[in-house]
């Protein structure tokens, strides 16, 4: 109930003022049964934004931390996140992978939509970066088809948000179901869970345009930027880096 209020109500409506968003796809949504949507990650507006296109409530895997506050304001995280789709996971020890995998496959077997982000991390400049494969073995293990979605411009409209007129528009874009059928006698096989990977990262690239860096994970090259900075490096200098 809490889900449909803030989509319709109480946030819903802002988004659509305020980010004008448009949508194409949606026909590609499944009407029914469970599927994995893995989407580019721009921004911390993304997961808000996807999910007004989707029919169906859209389920995300978040930190354990936005349920563990306390006080007045632990209370209204909690009932927010929750309210918005989130199911919580723990991070913080060396089974976070596998903690991710069991939550995940918890929500595809009871029906539901699940989306990951790939990439594992916001990007650091607006480009795509080399996918996990997390998200291809959870699809593998539960045997449900793979839906791309790509999200332009929520960058721009989380560093807007405050200007009105806001000029940023939003667009979501809904690619075709991968099947991942053809891969059912590979569960468990890293080179299968990669090869979907890296099929899928191609077509969020179809979907959003942007540059993509096939090579290197987003952690990685923020690990490389943070680097610069405390050597006291210029990152405008830098191809492709934050400040493109």
């Amino acid at each position: 109930m809490l889900y449909w209020l803030l989509k319709y109500v109480l946030i819903g409506p802002f988004l659509r003022v305020t980010g004008r968003p448009t949508f194409e796809g949606r026909e590609n949504f499944p009407a029914s049964g469970p599927a994995l949507l893995v989407g580019n990650h721009l921004s911390v507006a993304d997961w808000l934004f996807m999910p007004l296109v989707a029919p169906r409530r859209v389920t995300f895997l978040a930190k354990s931390d936005y349920y563990t506050g306390t006080g007045i304001k632990g209370m209204l995280s909690r009932w927010f996140f929750a309210g918005s789709g989130q199911h919580p996971i723990d991070r913080t020890n060396a089974d976070s992978a596998q903690a991710a995998l069991d939550a995940g496959l918890e929500v595809l077997s009871s029906g539901e939509l699940l989306c990951i982000y790939p990439e594992g991390t916001r990007s650091p400049d607006g480009r795509l970066y080399r996918g996990k494969t997390g998200p291809a073995r959870l699809a593998m293990r539960a045997g449900v088809p793979i839906v791309p979605v790509g999200v332009i411009g929520s960058d721009e409209y989380v560093r807007r948000i405050r200007r009105f007129p806001l000029s940023a528009r939003v667009r979501v874009r809904i690619g075709e179901p991968l099947d991942t059928a053809a891969w059912a006698d590979r569960v468990g096989d890293r080179a299968a869970e990669r090869e979907i990977t890296d099929e899928l990262m191609r077509r969020i690239q179809a979907l959003t345009g942007q540059e993509y860096v096939h090579d290197t994970y987003g952690a990685d090259e923020k690990k490389r930027l943070q680097a610069l900075r405390e050597s006291g490096h210029n990152l405008l200098d830098q191809p492709g880096d934050e400040q493109r």
